[in-house]
């Protein structure tokens, strides 16, 4: 039986909207509406991950679990990796759950869907994504696609992610959304590895993966959560969850 751990990276340095971890949204900074939505998963224990004494500091004033990592990662999931190792360092948890910290209305559902694929014993990595219904996202290099075949029918073998619009002819195209569920020794494994050709081609970290031989299943869920980038986005943030300052 598995055991998850759920960790939320999250930091200060936005470019398109400062501070965006601590903007309030119904209430609360943004990244605890996060950590809310991660804790009714029921998964498992809940961790943020962060290299900011504020982030830090907003968790646990609303009840949360918040670790202080290194300022130097290249990534999310160096940061998870360093914070796993300081949360858990007896290995209680062989499963390991990413969320951005920047998807407040993550459906709790969807993250309980991200582990279903890891029950394929061969699969070392599991990641969400939704059918694409809106044409412009299509050919929209931001919408990143997962191209894969169906092993179910809910369910994708990933053979390739890409800005790019595919696979070309009929049928599906399919949003990736960066949520991952991770073996616990496929997570060591995936940040032991230098950047890899792909992966810097199409600035798509989950390549690397896949070029080293990795096993990354897809589950399909029915919509996409809003990411929140923009100012425009932290509206619409707002909106979905109630207003807050």
């Amino acid at each position: 039986m598995m055991s998850p751990i759920v960790l939320v990276p999250a930091r200060l340095a936005a470019t398109r909207l400062p501070r965006k971890p601590l903007a309030d949204v119904a209430g609360v900074p943004m990244i605890v509406q996060v950590w809310r939505r991660a804790r009714e998963a029921d998964v498992g224990p809940v961790v943020v991950a962060t290299d900011d004494a504020a982030i830090c500091a907003a968790v646990r004033d609303h009840g949360g679990v918040a670790v202080m990592t290194r300022d130097d990662h290249p990534s999310g999931s160096d940061r998870i990796f360093e914070a796993l190792g300081l949360v858990d360092p007896d290995g209680r948890h062989d499963v390991v759950v990413n969320i951005q910290g920047d998807l407040p209305t993550i459906d709790p559902a969807s993250v309980r869907a991200a582990i279903r694929p890891l029950d394929e014993r061969n699969v070392d990595i599991a990641t969400l994504a939704a059918e694409i219904v809106r044409a412009e996202e299509r050919t929209n290099p931001n919408v990143v696609k997962v191209v894969g075949s169906p092993i179910g029918p809910t369910r994708l073998r990933a053979l390739y992610f890409t800005r790019a619009t595919a696979p070309h002819g009929d049928g599906p195209l399919y949003h990736h959304i960066g949520l991952y569920a991770y073996r616990r020794a496929a997570l060591a494994r995936f940040v032991g590895l230098p950047p890899s050709t792909l992966e810097r081609r199409e600035r798509l970290e989950q390549l690397r993966a896949l070029e080293a031989g990795m096993r990354i299943d897809v589950e399909i869920v029915a919509t996409v959560p809003l990411g929140v980038d923009t100012p425009e986005d932290l509206e619409r943030a707002r909106a979905i969850l109630g207003r807050g300052a």
